[in-house]
């Protein structure tokens, strides 16, 4: 959430971690919920639409369409960079 400019979750639900191995390092992400894990030909992902929110796009390596739906794919690397604003907490 705080990656992505969303405002924290007012649900009560505690975050998951989830593992991300990136060039020899493991990092613990927290997120909201795991859905459905796939595996999706790199063929078949598309850049982001132009009407992505922003917020997505800037984290986003791409999008894949499933069943009329549009998933985002994000990209480990932008979302683990520190932003400036971050680096200065």
């Amino acid at each position: 959430r705080a990656r992505l400019g969303l405002p924290r979750a007012e649900d009560g639900k505690v975050p998951m971690a989830v593992g991300v191995d990136l060039r020899g390092e493991s990092y613990g992400l927290l997120i909201d919920q795991i859905g459905e894990v796939l595996r999706l030909p790199e063929a078949g992902m598309e850049e982001n639409p132009v009407n992505l929110d922003p917020r997505m796009a800037k984290l986003a390596g791409g999008v894949h369409r499933l069943d009329g739906q549009l998933m985002v794919v994000l990209d480990v690397d932008r979302v683990l960079e520190l932003a400036p604003e971050m680096m200065a907490a």
